[in-house]
């Protein structure tokens, strides 16, 4: 089972729509971390996740 950790969240209503929440996700990347942009339709909100390990890569780990 994969799990999403979110990382940040902005606001689905922003002028600028989601380029806040695509450029965090750009500089998440440069450092490393596999972050991407999906939307939240119940918060009406950009959300930046990264995927957290598999359940059983956490157990062994």
């Amino acid at each position: 089972m994969r799990r999403t950790k979110v990382l940040e969240s902005f606001p689905a209503g922003d002028p600028y729509g989601s380029w806040p929440a695509e450029e965090y996700a750009a500089r998440c990347r440069s450092r490393g971390e596999r972050a991407s942009v999906v939307m939240d339709l119940e918060r009406d909100a950009f959300l930046v996740v990264t995927a957290d390990m598999d359940a059983a890569e956490a157990a062994t780990a």
